[in-house]
């Protein structure tokens, strides 16, 4: 593993002429979920030349333009099984999570819970073949123990250290059950480091891209960061390959958060971490929605995920570099 990233050029994408987009009777149906947000537009994006993809998000309708069918609608409603009688989807591509920022706990647990099973409930019902579930590294939990790097098969431990972690791990809990009980789903499950980039608005990107951003006195855990186009192109050759499992999404890049702050041109305020509340009453006083609580201890402790699994099983490298992702917050604050 390398402590800092070497500078890469970003690949370039094929110049040649594209082939015609095939008739809409001859694609494939594909049902992407959270297609509103900034990955889901990037997978979108990559799919419908060759797909017919029905897009769904329950913050808004997407509008993607072209021959893309979108929907704003909530898994738990009759409609959401309208859109799959309607359709037929041949492969669901689940994005939709709402985060633990966005929404009560009982709100996230029936829209992350309840309604991805509702999700699969649903493919199964109406014949998918292939299901690709979108996790996240949180649900290891971050411990002083933790080992310098986590393999897919190392226990959940989210919930021992934040309850409000809790839909995060039992969403994974129940994809696995699918995952082994309906074998003919021929699921994936992603569970990607930090997503960062353009139009991403999760808790890492909102801190980066701010001039000023909390510190906790005495750490400054290892991080791993992946570029949205990044993640969109590991998500795409995961549907793509088809092959069921269960992986991590990381480059062999690492960088110390302070560092990673420095070079987006954050300045740190210092916040003592103790005693527990200390971190949340001064984000109050900041107006820091950005640095919750329950997530206090991955800005301790470190969480480093094996990502060595999925790039062999896909043949997958990230395109991005540390300094080419940084770069994007840095100019992000010049025009500040």
């Amino acid at each position: 593993m390398n402590s800092e990233a070497k500078p890469r050029k970003k690949a370039a994408r094929n110049t040649a002429p594209s082939s015609p987009a095939k008739p809409a009777a001859a694609r494939p149906v594909v049902m992407v979920t959270g297609a509103g947000g900034a990955l889901g537009q990037q997978v979108v994006r990559r799919l419908r030349r060759d797909c017919q993809v029905i897009a769904v998000d329950f913050r808004h309708k997407p509008e993607l333009g072209g021959d893309v069918v979108g929907y704003m609608t909530d898994f738990n409603k009759r409609e959401f099984e309208d859109i799959f009688r309607k359709h037929r989807p041949m492969a669901v591509i689940h994005l939709g999570r709402i985060l633990t920022s966005q929404a009560s706990r009982a709100s996230r647990y029936a829209a992350n819970v309840l309604g991805t099973q509702k999700l699969l409930d649903l493919s199964v019902k109406y014949g998918a073949r292939q299901v690709l579930v979108l996790s996240t590294f949180h649900v290891y939990g971050a411990h002083q123990y933790n080992p310098a790097l986590i393999g897919e098969d190392a226990p959940l431990k989210a919930t021992e250290i934040a309850s409000d972690l809790v839909h995060s791990v039992e969403l994974e809990n129940l994809s696995a059950i699918y995952l082994w009980k309906h074998p003919e789903l021929h699921m994936t499950l992603l569970r990607p480091c930090n997503v960062i980039g353009p139009g991403v608005n999760n808790t890492m990107s909102r801190i980066l891209g701010n001039r000023h951003a909390p510190w906790l006195i005495g750490f400054s855990p290892i991080m791993q960061f992946m570029h949205v186009e990044d993640m969109a192109d590991a998500v795409e050759v995961a549907f793509r390959k088809n092959k069921p499992g269960i992986y991590n999404v990381a480059p062999d890049d690492w960088v110390a958060y302070d560092r990673a702050l420095a070079r987006c041109g954050c300045r740190k305020v210092p916040i003592p971490s103790v005693p527990a509340n200390v971190p949340k009453a001064i984000s109050a006083v900041l107006g820091w929605k950005s640095f919750p609580l329950y997530l206090v201890n991955y800005f301790k402790f470190p969480v480093v995920i094996d990502g060595s699994l999925f790039r062999e099983t896909f043949g997958f490298t990230p395109r991005y570099s540390l300094e080419q992702m940084f770069t994007h917050y840095r100019e992000q604050k010049e025009q500040m």
